[in-house]
């Protein structure tokens, strides 16, 4: 009898044990599946990357011009989102009816981010089965399902939009600060400034203001989607350039160093000023319209928020810049490279976060963290994280910008969010370039009236071609597609972002030849990544400071502003920030003599003339120099500089 009871106990412990190690391996069943979908696509774009790359090679050896990386990267992306669309196998998507419970408040434009699927008890069940206990699963908000019917590599091939921003887009606008010290770039400062902030602003004005009159026009059912602020919030996001394609035939046929800088220089910061833009946009309408029309004091507060916000995200980056060039200077990270080289990258990163973090623009704060970490730190660093660190920076900035336009491909047929309307991609397609030439010409024109020597007009007609518009213009687009305005964007966008890099970008050499822009002048410098020259460099190979056209101002005419910088940053934060001289001790006032001794390293005291043999770029900054010397005095670089030296009679009677 015992034994009967023992054995019926052991076979119920066995059975329940079954069902749920049963339970336990279709779970285990399901995960394995799922992560080997996710390796298929991550295997699917390390192989367009590849390929790529390897294209790319082929490309350079044959000299192949008419059609740069980006655009291969986004043409094979195209192909193989075609295949992964069209000749995938279909699966069902197992799926459950869910409705609210009475009295269940919630927004139909805005879904929930969260559905708590209530498992009860009184569910039927199996025959045979033992009751299910209560419970409650709880189920992420991952977008409208298009169709039950999906291929399961159409939607992993799909990422999340928050990857762009806080894991691809930043290492990109850190490299494009981190290279962007460069002579020409302040030189042309006036025009850059008022292209890239000015010119995006009214750019995103004339566009959003022409496509709410062309949604207008348009059959209701569209119309009754679009609000003014939703096209001006397209005007926004399609108003930033990106023109890689340009710039690399540029650099391979050495053209005037003075537009490669206007048009590097304006596609660096207006992705910034165009991120910042389109945030204020999204919260005019929730923080200062109270019927969603225009009104004088939310628009003077929007104004506000913009002006506020890029300076405080300006200010976070160069405040983490400087803070890197503090702790690299005053400890010795710098004798174990790669630490130091962590350091580096962490708080360039954390420039980006802490933005964020305190509701603020990363990608303003990253880029200006790129700027000052180039001017200061990297003069602190050893060699090998000098090295380390730009061709880090490179690297990533090479993958991360191939991927975007890979994925842009692929998206085109896998994201199931796309909405094709042809009259609104048309009027995009015309608003867009018109935007690009009221962004152009105007600005140009006045520009024109006090700038010596004017832009001339064949430099114009090319800065127009350059509106290449590329990875910044995605991201906001993809970043929120829940209604059919934002899909009709993102469509609209991606068809531009594709047109312009492949046959705009491939036509940029034959628009050199057509509009007659000089190329092969010699070394273009702006295309070189941090190119730390030595002091003598100008003189030693014959090189004249003064621009060879387009310059804001000519030799002698440096401009009040940036006379007054060149002396802050030589005699004060250049010697807190590096080990440059002259020391604080002999710059700053007297009874600041305690604090400047503290903020003085011994390197600074003892290095002595090896400071002629500077490692950066310092006289980039300073407009329209005078010609250096070939025989420099120390005493006239730096006039509170003690000799030091004495006259030592030699074994020949000769002084030395």
């Amino acid at each position: 009898m015992n034994r009967n009871v023992v054995f019926t106990f052991f076979l119920f412990c066995f059975v329940t044990i079954c069902r749920g190690s049963g339970t336990d391996i279709a779970l285990d069943a399901k995960a394995t599946l799922l992560h080997r979908i996710d390796s298929l696509n991550l295997l699917i774009y390390t192989c367009l990357l590849t390929l790529t790359v390897l294209t790319i090679w082929v490309f350079k050896h044959r000299r192949v011009s008419w059609l740069h990386e980006t655009g291969l990267a986004v043409i094979y992306g195209l192909i193989v989102g075609a295949i992964i669309r069209y000749a995938g196998s279909t699966n069902h998507i197992t799926h459950i009816n869910v409705n609210p419970e009475p009295g269940t408040t919630y927004n139909l434009s805005v879904p929930p981010d969260m559905l708590r699927f209530h498992f009860p008890a009184s569910l039927p069940i199996t025959p045979g089965d033992s009751p299910i206990a209560n419970k409650t699963y709880a189920y992420s908000f991952r977008g409208e399902i298009v169709n039950v019917e999906q291929n399961e590599i159409d939607l992993k091939a799909t990422f999340d939009p928050e990857i762009f921003f806080n894991i691809i887009l930043p290492p990109i606008i850190f490299h494009a600060g981190y290279c962007l010290k460069r002579k020409y770039f302040f030189r042309n400062l006036g025009a850059i400034l008022t292209f890239a902030m000015v010119g995006t602003a009214l750019s995103a004005l004339v566009i959003g203001a022409l496509m709410y009159g062309c949604v207008q026009l348009m059959p209701a059912s569209l119309a009754s989607s679009f609000t003014f602020l939703d096209t001006l919030y397209f005007g926004a996001l399609i108003s930033p350039t990106d023109p890689l394609t340009v710039l690399a035939i540029f650099s391979q046929l050495k053209v005037d160093v003075n537009l490669y800088a206007m048009i590097f220089g304006e596609s660096v910061l207006n992705d910034a000023v165009a991120l910042v833009l389109s945030g204020a946009i999204q919260n005019y309408e929730t923080r200062y319209s109270h019927d969603g029309g225009f009104e004088i004091s939310g628009f003077l507060g929007a104004i506000g928020d913009f002006i506020g916000i890029f300076s405080l995200s300006l200010l976070v980056g160069a405040l983490m810049g400087c803070l890197t060039a503090l702790m690299t200077k005053f400890t010795h990270v710098r004798d174990w490279p790669l630490l130091e080289s962590a350091l580096f990258v962490l708080m360039s990163y954390a420039a980006f976060l802490i933005a964020e973090v305190c509701e603020l623009t990363g990608v303003v704060a990253v880029l200006f963290c790129g700027i000052c970490q180039a001017h200061y730190t990297y003069n602190n660093l050893s060699s090998d994280s000098r090295n380390r660190t730009k061709q880090l920076f490179e690297l990533l900035n090479f993958l991360a910008e191939n991927f975007i336009f890979t994925y842009i491909g692929v998206s085109m047929f896998t994201f199931p969010k796309h909405h094709f309307d042809p009259w609104f991609i048309i009027a995009g397609f015309i608003t867009s370039m018109l935007g690009r030439a009221v962004n152009i010409y105007p600005l140009s024109f006045l520009l024109n009236l006090g700038r010596k020597p004017p832009i001339p007009v064949n430099f114009q007609h090319m800065l127009f071609f350059s509106g290449l518009r590329g990875a910044m213009s995605f991201a906001l687009a993809i970043r929120n597609t829940v209604s059919e305005a934002r899909q009709a964007m993102l469509t609209t966008t991606s068809l531009i972002v594709i047109a312009t890099v492949v046959l705009q970008g491939g036509a940029a050499t034959h628009a050199l030849d057509y509009l007659r822009i000089p190329t092969g002048e010699g070394s273009n410098e702006e295309s070189e990544a941090l190119p730390y020259r030595d002091l003598y460099h100008a003189t030693d190979t014959g090189e004249s400071d003064t621009p060879r056209g387009g310059g804001d101002a000519g030799g002698g005419q440096k401009a009040r502003l940036a006379r007054v910088w060149g002396a802050l940053d030589s005699r004060l934060l250049k010697p807190l920030l590096t080990h440059a001289r002259p020391p604080l001790t002999e710059t700053l006032p007297a009874f600041m003599r305690p604090v400047a001794r503290l903020l003085t390293t011994t390197h600074q005291y003892t290095q002595g003339d090896n400071t002629l043999r500077r490692t950066d770029s310092d006289s980039d900054l300073c407009i329209d120099d005078p010609q250096i010397p070939s025989s420099i005095d120390p005493q006239q670089l730096w006039p509170g500089l003690v000799d030091t030296r004495i006259s030592v009679e030699g074994i020949t009677g000769s002084n030395i």
